[in-house]
This record gives C-alpha cells, sequence and structure tokens, in this order.
C-alpha cells in the first residue's frame, strides 16, 4: 500500500474525476454519499496502482455489479430486492489491494465481508445490517503443488475443485482431505474445519495446514511464523473472518492409492431401511479408517406403489480396490447386500468428479466450471450424535419427511466419524467435535424463488425434535454450516451461552482471548463472530 503524501488541489480534482468515471465509463450518480466518495479517494489515494485497482471496484451504479455480485452467491435465498446490498464489491487481483481496502474500510467505518466460495449457510460473506463492502476473493485462486514435498500453497479464492485438479494434474497418488462440493471456496472451508470422505483417514482439511499467509487488522501480511502459534490456531477451524482475511495456505497433501472404489446403493423403507441404518451406526464409525460410508436421505414417490417412502443412498468412497471392499462389508455390515455389480473402481480424480455430482462422464477439467451445478435457496443445520439412534427415533424422523409440501427438497446426511477423527485431540485446533462422535448430522431444506416460511418452519420442527438424540450440553453444531438460529451474541457472555459453546466447546474462550489480542477494536465483525472479553 502507498503511504500517504502530501498533494495539491489539481491532483486532488484528478483523483475525483477519476473516482467519478471507474472503470465502464459510467458516472456515480449525483445522490452519491460523501462517505462513499471519501472511500473511492481513499483507495485510489493509497494505491500503488490507481488504474489496477479502479478496474476491480464496482459500485451499485456500476453496470456489471449485480453480476459480480451473484456470480458466486450461492444460497438464492438473499437476492431478494430487501436484502441489504453493499455498497461497493472489490475484487482483488493483488493482495496490496486488500491491504488498500482494510485501512480505507477502518478510516471510512465500512465493514468487510469476505467471500472465497460463497456457500455459507446464512450468507454472511455477503450480507450485513450495516453498511459494508464486500471483499471477493475470486481473483486470487492460484495452486502450487510441489510434488517433492507432498505440500501446496492455494490462494484463499481458490475451489476445493480447482485444488483437487491441479492436485492430479501432478500426481495420482496425491489428494486432499477437503469436502465433496467442488465449489467450496477454500478461505471460509479450511477456516471452518473442512471435512470430507477422507476424513476418516487423514482428518479434516484444517489438520492438514502447515502454514498460512494472512492479513492483520493493520493490514499486515504475516505468515505462521510471524502471526505466532496462537492466532495460526485459531483461524485453523475458529472462522478466519473473526480476526482477518485469509490469503492462501499451505497445505500437506495425502497419499491416495492408484485405484479407489465407489458404490451409491439406494434402499428405501420397504427395503428394510429403518433396520439397515440402525445397524449403519454401530459399523460406520469402526470400520477400517479406508472406508467411509455416509448417508443422504430423501423422500420420494415408489414407482411401484405410487406411494411416497424414504430413500436413503449408501455413498461410499473406498481408499483401496473391490476385492478388499467386498470382504470389509461382508464382514462388518452385511445387512447393506452390497454386491460387487454395485462397485466401480477408478481414480481418486475420478471418485472427486463424481462426488461432486456429475455423473455423466464429465471429465476432471469440469471442477474448473464454478457454475456448473444449480443453485437454489436453503436452510440447513446441524447436529453431532455421540449414542445411536433407535429405530423408533428413526421413524419419528420419516413422520417429518411425509408432508413434502413443507419439505420441499428436503436431504438429511449422516457423516460418520472415528479413525483419524478420534486420534486428534479436540482442542488441538478449534474444532472439538472429535472422541465420542459416531456421526454428524446435516439438515438441508431446499426451494425454488426466494419466499422462506413454509421450508424453514418445517427444517426447525425436524430439528426440535431431533433434540432427545443428539448431543447436549451444549449442543453441538458444526461452524461451516453456520446457523443464526443458535443466537446472535453480541457479547462475551451472550456468545458463550449460545452458539460459542456449540461450535467450539472448551475452545472458546482460547478464541476470545485471540481476538482479543489481535483485533482489540473488534473490525473484523459478523453476526457469529468470535467477540472480545470487554
Amino acid at each position: 500500500m502507498k503511504i500517504q503524501t502530501p498533494y495539491s488541489f489539481l491532483n486532488h480534482i484528478i483523483v475525483v474525476t477519476f473516482l467519478l468515471v471507474l472503470n465502464t465509463g459510467q458516472y456515480l450518480s449525483l445522490n452519491t454519499n460523501n462517505t462513499d466518495i471519501d472511500f473511492l479517494h481513499c483507495l485510489i489515494r493509497n494505491s500503488d496502482d490507481p488504474d489496477s485497482i479502479s478496474r476491480v471496484i464496482y459500485s451499485p451504479n456500476n453496470s456489471s455489479y449485480i453480476s459480480v455480485l451473484q456470480f458466486s452467491l450461492n444460497n438464492l435465498r438473499f437476492t431478494s430486492p430487501t436484502t441489504p446490498k453493499p455498497r461497493f464489491i472489490v475484487t482483488p487481483v493483488h493482495e496490496s489491494q486488500i491491504q488498500t481496502l482494510v485501512y480505507c474500510s477502518k478510516k471510512h467505518g465500512l465493514e468487510i465481508r469476505t467471500r472465497s466460495g460463497g456457500h455459507d449457510f446464512e450468507g454472511l460473506s455477503y450480507v450485513s445490517q450495516l453498511p459494508f463492502v464486500i471483499l471477493d476473493l475470486k481473483n486470487l485462486k492460484s495452486v502450487t503443488v510441489d510434488i517433492q514435498t507432498a505440500t501446496a500453497w492455494v490462494q484463499a479464492g481458490a475451489t476445493l475443485g480447482e485444488l483437487y485438479y491441479g492436485i492430479a494434474q501432478k500426481s495420482r497418488n496425491l489428494g486432499f482431505p477437503g469436502g465433496v462440493c467442488y465449489a467450496l471456496g477454500l478461505g471460509g472451508h479450511v477456516s471452518g474445519g473442512g471435512y470430507g470422505t477422507m476424513r476418516r483417514k487423514y482428518g479434516l482439511a484444517a489438520d492438514n495446514v502447515i502454514d498460512a499467509q494472512f492479513i492483520n487488522v493493520h493490514g499486515k501480511i504475516v505468515d505462521r511464523k510471524s502471526m505466532g502459534e496462537d492466532l495460526f490456531w485459531a483461524i485453523r477451524g475458529g472462522g478466519g473472518s473473526s480476526f482477518g482475511i485469509i490469503l492462501s495456505w499451505k497445505i500437506k497433501l495425502v497419499p491416495v492409492p492408484e485405484t479407489v472404489t465407489i458404490f451409491a446403493v439406494d434402499r428405501t423403507l420397504e427395503q428394510n431401511l429403518t433396520k439397515i441404518i440402525h445397524k449403519w451406526q454401530y459399523v460406520a464409525p469402526k470400520i477400517d479408517k479406508d472406508l467411509d460410508i455416509r448417508v443422504l436421505m430423501f423422500s420420494v414417490v415408489n414407482p411401484s406403489t405410487g406411494n411416497r417412502t424414504i430413500r436413503a443412498t449408501f455413498d461410499t468412497l473406498f481408499l483401496g480396490g473391490i476385492d478388499r471392499l467386498l470382504t470389509l462389508m461382508q464382514v462388518e455390515f452385511p445387512e447393506l447386500g452390497l454386491t460387487r455389480e454395485d462397485c466401480t473402481e477408478m481414480s481418486w480424480i475420478e471418485a472427486v468428479v463424481i462426488g461432486s455430482g456429475f455423473t455423466n462422464g464429465e471429465p476432471s477439467e469440469i471442477l474448473l466450471n464454478r457454475t456448473a451445478l444449480p443453485k437454489n435457496s436453503f436452510k440447513g443445520k446441524s447436529d453431532f450424535a455421540t449414542t445411536p439412534i433407535s429405530e423408533d427415533g428413526f421413524e419419528g424422523i420419516w413422520r417429518f419427511y411425509n408432508d413434502q409440501i413443507e419439505a420441499g427438497m428436503a436431504l438429511l446426511v449422516l457423516t460418520p466419524y472415528g479413525g483419524k477423527m478420534d486420534e486428534i485431540s479436540g482442542s488441538a485446533i478449534p474444532f472439538p467435535h472429535r472422541l465420542g462422535t459416531l456421526y454428524m448430522i446435516e439438515y438441508v431444506v431446499g426451494w425454488d424463488g426466494n419466499e422462506t416460511s413454509p421450508h424453514i418452519s418445517w427444517i426447525i420442527s425436524l430439528y426440535n425434535y431431533m433434540t432427545s438424540y443428539v448431543s447436549n450440553s451444549p449442543r453441538r453444531a458444526y461452524l461451516n454450516y453456520i446457523d443464526l438460529d443458535l443466537g446472535v451474541g453480541k457479547n462475551y457472555a451472550e456468545a458463550k451461552d449460545t452458539w460459542g459453546s456449540s461450535y467450539f466447546n472448551n475452545n472458546f474462550n482460547r478464541l476470545v482471548k485471540v481476538k482479543t489480542m489481535v483485533d482489540p477494536s473488534n473490525f473484523f465483525k459478523h453476526e457469529q463472530s468470535i467477540p472480545r472479553w470487554f
């Protein structure tokens, strides 16, 4: 960032004129307030390259403003006319432009909402009730893979798909234990923990971070050594947006075999689903850590009867070949009735493509297309099961799914833990949900349009029903599935008694200590950001 120097009145006029034109030849409207003009003035005056920064600033008067806003806005619930919009969107192409943005936002009282992928459940990376600017990192997406050291530097704006593709271009024997949604941005995904199909073998994405580049509240770029171990601990699972801006991660790549095996087996209530899924709870968290069997549950119409039923897909990645997988399943989980015909061997990157929702033989290059899958409105919540749910408990869940009018596109996902997740301390990073967790539960309901009431009330009713079947004191939740229903704490006491304990359990106080140390003015904040002590 350029250091300010005195300048003449003539230069002032030149800069203001330049601000008004910006990058599309469209003038700011006459009713633009002085704060906006002063903010733009600040960005240009303090930039090393005024022409370059002007090309990455979008105001509501800019013809590209809406398309830039909506490009990585993945929850259409936040596209209604009444949803607060940013005063500006900045899409930097260089880290120095972010430093300038931090300086000017602080000076002129604008919040910064940082967006890397735009998949957050409550839209906090692109919505605020206070005057704000979106920092969209989509242009900072480089992936640099070092095969010799089995590491990679990945900028925060890169997607998981871009990372996976970059790894596969260099090696068939390396991977990374990130999520299955290929369009997730690395910045937010990793800073919230980040789990995927290899978590039982290698842990979370955040468990495999070995360095980071980060912009603090003073606009300084720091790495692990210069930021200190407390802050480095906090941003790997505690949510980077509470402390500053993640620029990039240095990650440890993990071994994957030449051949992996996948299967996706469907079972319905008429095929003894209740008993199968009840047994799954005892098997999936304890089975060989090379095997991940998650369950996706939907309400569907049975074509044979025309009646509505529940269908569960047992969706699996196995780090090995079919023969060993079949032996494991026959011994540990014969109730599923897996056959050789259900299984397919392929490379790890091919499994990533299918796991991302592409099933038509698309090449791995599809992972570079950030908008290949459709968007909709959705609401999500999360839970952690520490004891098996009874068959009667599951029968109660099925009753909720009978009301498909309210449920819409309702999905329940059960993700087993165990394996490596049991071997890492609950305080190693801020993510506390380790030993003793059988599986995580994700509730999602989606719908077309941006109306909300019947769909959200349905998912809240199901969540309330599940109270007696999941963790308690506190009832735990996953930060990356951020849920404002847990509370919006404005101070330490309010936050600790609500969402703070749910997301972080006993790690919350350490996060508060770090926040108080690195951002005492609480500049980096949102509705559930880590508070200060005072």
